[in-house]
């Protein structure tokens, strides 16, 4: 039997290796693994199929990536920038600040990484290079912080753990909220003294009049998260809700009172929202399919017993799992490894005394990382395509970052309380 297991590993590998895409590895090999492995009918895998993508929390993910679109063909994503960068502009490193500032207002209403990247970072990166900043700084800081549209919520991520775990969607995203806010203060602080140390010159401090000004011409699009978050957290709409009410005002902001988006722009973002929704679908499927197959030859609760025989200490379990998560995630997109290992985990969490929340958080902050670790971190193409450079170069530039994320992320791991502080505060224990 263990043979077969390992047949079965050494097929998906082999698939990856040979660039299939990830949905079709895990699709292949799951389909495989049942047929001819188990022996299950094949009209059963086509019943997996449906199954996994006739859930209700799949919907919230579509109407998120339809709202960053809509963010990034309007002038919504501009408007949050200048905002950042009146409220930190100033300061020494102000306008790197600024960026980081503004992933954490775009990751607010995306919950998206690449689109964090693209939206944020392919307009950032040019500005701090035209404004005197170091090449590499500027592209290390803007490769990494957009990881903050995982983190804070909505995140696409947290939502597809919780689809798996049956966490609470609310008070899940809320674990995200201090990490977030976390990283963006280390961050901000490691630019303030790398640009005083470099002897950046200070943009002058905004009069009140230009702050009022910036706020006002920004009202619309810094409502939209309050929105959000205040229209879930009053009970007047759910997460799902909120999604689909998010789409809606901006759409009518963008249209109506910021007039940067025609109605004829309205089919092309629907479009590519749609063709993202699509590919989110399919690895949802693929990855089903394969975890289909996990269950069957019940691998998750065998793992579970290997690991609690040779780690007594949830300690060394959580540091275990977080350098096994940095590495896949060199390796395998958020959404994949997300649906793949959170059923292998979840048996594991309740042996070690582990909250499962805790865990979707700390999940989520290690695989986000991998959108900057290369050999296939998204992110690093992404920032190397607008500046011309190579793998090597941006992989160099984002290194003193990641430890600064990886150092929080350790934090986070040994001090469960914190993470869960909101959750605690808002439902209880």
């Amino acid at each position: 039997m263990a043979s077969s297991y390992l047949m079965i590993f050494a097929l998906l590998l082999g698939c990856l290796a040979s660039t299939m895409p990830v949905f079709m590895a895990l699709f292949f090999t799951g389909t495989v693994g049942l047929v001819y492995g188990i022996g299950i009918d094949p009209q059963i895998v086509i019943e997996v199929l449906y199954r996994s993508m006739d859930k209700f929390a799949l919907v919230v993910v579509m109407f998120f990536v339809l709202c960053g679109n809509i963010m990034t063909t309007g002038s919504i994503v501009h408007k949050l920038i200048k905002t950042a960068n009146v409220l930190v502009g100033f300061l020494p490193g102000g306008l790197a600040m600024a960026g980081i500032l503004a992933c954490g207002f775009f990751g607010a209403i995306s919950g998206s990484t690449v689109a964090t990247v693209v939206a944020i970072g392919g307009f950032m990166i040019p500005a701090l290079i035209e404004n005197k900043y170091d090449e590499k700084f500027s592209v290390g800081i803007m490769t990494t912080a957009p990881i903050l549209g995982v983190i804070i919520p909505p995140s696409i991520a947290m939502i597809l753990y919780a689809m798996v775990s049956n966490d609470q969607l609310e008070a899940l995203f809320l674990t995200g909220f201090i990490p977030g806010v976390l990283i963006m203060a280390a961050m901000s602080i490691y630019a303030y003294y790398f640009c005083r140390k470099m002897g950046m010159t200070r943009r002058p401090r905004p009069s009140m009049h230009e702050i009022v000004a910036v706020f006002k011409e920004s009202a619309w699009a810094l409502f939209l998260p309050v929105l959000i978050f205040g229209g879930i957290y009053s009970g007047l709409f759910t997460a799902n809700e909120a999604a689909v009410v998010a789409c809606f005002y901006a759409f009518f902001v963008e249209i109506c009172i910021h007039k940067d988006m025609k109605l004829r722009d309205m089919k092309k973002v629907i479009v590519s929202s749609a063709v993202t929704s699509s590919t989110l679908l399919i690895i949802v499927a693929g990855a089903s399919v394969f975890g289909e197959y996990l269950t069957f030859e019940q691998i998750p609760g065998k793992i579970a017993s290997i690991v609690v025989d040779s780690i007594s200490s949830p300690w060394v379990f959580l540091l275990t799992v977080n350098i096994l998560l940095l590495f896949i995630g060199m390796f395998m997109d958020i959404i994949s490894a997300t649906l793949i290992l959170t059923p292998i985990f979840l048996p594991l969490l309740g042996k070690f005394g582990i909250d499962t929340m805790h865990f979707g958080l700390l999940m989520t902050i290690n695989l986000g990382i991998g959108y900057c670790t290369p050999p296939l971190g998204v992110s690093l193409y992404i920032s190397g395509a607008v500046v011309d450079r190579n793998l090597i170069y941006v992989s160099k530039a984002v290194m003193p970052f990641l430890a600064i994320q990886t150092a929080i992320l350790m934090i986070l791991t040994y001090w469960p309380d914190l993470v869960l502080l909101l959750p605690r505060l808002i439902y209880g224990n």
